[in-house]
Order: structure tokens, then sequence, then C-alpha cells
């Protein structure tokens, strides 16, 4: 070991970013494995010249009158010769360095080097991926492997090349209508970082796609209001895959939230239903007052009119005719991911549903007349119809 062992490590701080010292402490501990503390050489210390790189071995013997154990004890007259300062009770220190110890001692720190420099890189890695939790990374599917879960079915592990490490997207992090092959480049959320990974000691990073976080971050890349804060994502529904709504509020009363969201002809959120591989994401408008709120999370349907019950937090919604189904979406979806993002539990009638109710609640009435006390007027019944013969929800 000499000055190239040196300039070497130099190349690695460089090139690694791992401090030299963490290094040279390496080697330090390679020489103390290699010589250590034998029984014919009794106390020694191993120095590393860091200006030459240079390595010696020097023994440390006390100074006595009469050498009982030559192993640990030098006798004042041999100690003298060494250096004629040295008196009876000192600490003689003398190089000893074997000729083969260079070659063994390479041999040794060479492994030991090899071990730290992983180590160090393990953890510089572990961290710098630590800080991009809850964050998006794009990464290159590597391999897709298959195994058997718990109940015989057949599962997928995707694993994920994110350049210095890699990402593992679990079956329950996966979007069922995804179809995932080799060498696609895909955009995903960050769940946890582990300092040891699935079937490996190395980091991972346990990603998914199915996270509502991931449109989350993903409108944060796209819209800069969003990023700069200006406008507020307040709360996001999802079935992952097929739709998604989002409830979005702005701080400046200049600026339209859906609108910059959605971006000059839809190219902002045409860019995020790209990545999401063809997911319909709906955009309403926020409202702190909740008739409004259901109203809109309703979208694509217009409600005519929403009747909320601040008892048991649930609310009816009524839409015209043509609406109905609209408003309900396939098996129910637009309604559920409506009252997931509102937190309300949302009902959807239509006009004539509501008609035929209120119809038959008078003919109701008609029939079961209460007694009305001499010399009052009894109260008139409730019509929903305007003057044009029109039903209207607003006369309920």
């Amino acid at each position: 070991m000499s000055a190239e062992l040196l300039y070497a490590l130099d190349e690695l701080e460089k090139d690694k970013g791992i401090d030299k010292e963490i290094i040279i402490a390496a080697i330090e501990e390679a020489l103390n494995a290699s010589y250590g503390k034998s029984e014919t050489e009794g106390n020694t210390r191993e120095e590393f010249n860091r200006d030459t790189g240079d390595i010696k071995v020097y023994a440390q013997k006390e100074v006595v009158e009469a050498v009982e154990n030559d192993t640990t004890e030098l006798s004042l007259e041999e100690a003298r010769k060494i250096d004629p300062e040295f008196e009876i009770g000192d600490i003689a220190e003398f190089e000893i360095t074997p000729k083969n110890f260079g070659r063994l001692a390479a041999q040794k720190a060479k492994q030991i080097i090899i071990q730290k420099l992983r180590e160090e890189e393990r953890t510089r890695v572990y961290d710098q991926f630590r800080a991009k939790e809850k964050d998006v990374v794009t990464g290159t599917i590597q391999r897709i492997e298959m195994r058997q879960s718990k109940d015989g079915q057949k599962e997928r592990i995707i694993h994920v090349d994110l350049g210095q490490i890699e990402g593992i997207l679990l079956p329950a992090e996966q979007v069922e209508t995804e179809q995932y092959k080799v060498y696609d480049r895909i955009k995903a959320y960050v769940l946890e970082v582990k300092d040891k990974g699935y079937k490996s000691k190395e980091p991972c990073v346990m990603i998914s796609r199915s996270h509502p976080n991931l449109v989350k971050r993903l409108f944060e890349l796209e819209v800069p209001e969003i990023h700069d804060g200006i406008v507020e994502i307040m709360n996001i529904a999802r079935e992952p895959g097929s739709r998604t709504k989002i409830s979005v509020y702005s701080r400046d009363e200049n600026i339209e939230p859906v609108g910059a969201c959605v971006g000059q002809k839809g190219l902002r959120v045409q860019v995020i239903v790209d990545e999401l591989r063809g997911e319909r994401i709906d955009i309403i408008k926020w409202s702190p007052y909740a008739d409004d709120l259901i109203a809109s999370s309703l979208s694509p349907a217009k409600a005519l009119r929403v009747f909320i019950n601040e008892e048991d937090k649930s609310a009816t919604a009524i839409v015209p005719d043509s609406q109905l189904s609209l408003a309900i979406g396939r098996e129910g979806q637009n309604v559920r991911l409506a009252a997931k993002l509102t937190g309300w539990k949302i009902d959807i009638k239509s006009e004539a549903q509501v008609r035929a109710s209120v119809e038959e609640e008078l003919f109701h009435d008609d029939n079961e007349e209460e007694p009305v006390e001499e010399g009052t007027e009894p109260e008139a019944p409730i019509d929903p119809y305007d003057e044009n013969g029109e039903f209207d929800p607003d006369l309920l």
C-alpha cells in the first residue's frame, strides 16, 4: 500500500461521495484484524500513514531491569539501543513490520474496504430515498415475479428499477386493470423505504399505483398552482383504474381552481389521465356548504336540489329524470365516490320519484284530514307545482 492507494481513495471519494476517512478507518480495522495482539509480539500498534499510504507495525514493551516475559518486556540495555533516554517502567515502541505484512494486510484491507463501501453505499441510498417517502418516483419495470398467494391463487410481484435502488410493487398496490410489461416506464407513489428488501439484504422502496395520493402528487407535479399552494386539493376519492373524484379550492379569488387543474384545452389533466392509463378524473370545486359540495360531487350529473340531514349526515339529491342513471353511475360508482369524497351518505331521487312521493303523500293527507277547530283556517297543502304546472323541487 502506498501513494497509489491514497489516489484510489481520493477517486472513490470523488466518484462515490464516500468520505475518505471512513475508508481509512476500515483499513486500520483491517490492520488490527491482520496482525492484532499476537502471543509472540505482545502489544502492537498498527499505523497507516495518511501522507504516504505506508503501513507499519510497532511493538510496545515495558522497560525492565530483568526480563521475565520477553513477549511483553524489554531489558533496559536493549531499550537504550533504541533510545538512550529510556528508563525503567517506560514503554518502548519499535518497528517490527514483517516483510510480507503489506501483502497480507492488503488482502484483509481489501475485503473490509469492500464491505465498508457496500455498507456506506447502502446507507447513503437508503437515506436518499427515505427523503422521498410519500412522493412520486419514476422507474422501469425490470422483471415480473409470479408466486402463489396464501389462498392458492397466482399473483405477481413487480420489480421496478429506480436507479440506485429497487422498487417493489406488491399485488395489493397494483391496479387490476393495468397490464405491466418488462421495460415499461411507470410512476408510482412511495409508501415506505425499507433497509432490507424483498428477498434481499439491500434497501428497497415499497411503491403503489393504487394509492389516492398518487393522483394528488401527479397533480402537484403537473399544476403549478397546486405546487405553489395557491390551489389546494381538499379531498380525493378513488377507485383505481376506473375513476377518481377530487375537490379543489383556490386561496386566490382570481384563480378558478377547476380550470387551473384542467388546463388549457384539458392538457394538464390529460397528462395525468394518460399516466393513470385512461382512469377518468372528475374535478369539482370545493365548498364549505354541504348542499353545494354534494351537488357538485355528483358531476357530471346536475343536481336540481339537495336536502341535507345534519343529524345523521345524510342527504337526498334530486336530479332530472334523464340524469338519474348518470348520477348513480354504473354499479353505483358515481354516487359511491361522491359519498366518499364529501363524507355524506347520499340518496339519489329523480323528479318523477319525488313527484310520485309528494302526490302519494297529498292523497294520503286528503283521506285522513284532521278535524279543524272552530274559528281556525285549515293549513293549505303544499303545492310543488309552479304557475305553469311544472314540478319545482324548490317549492317543497
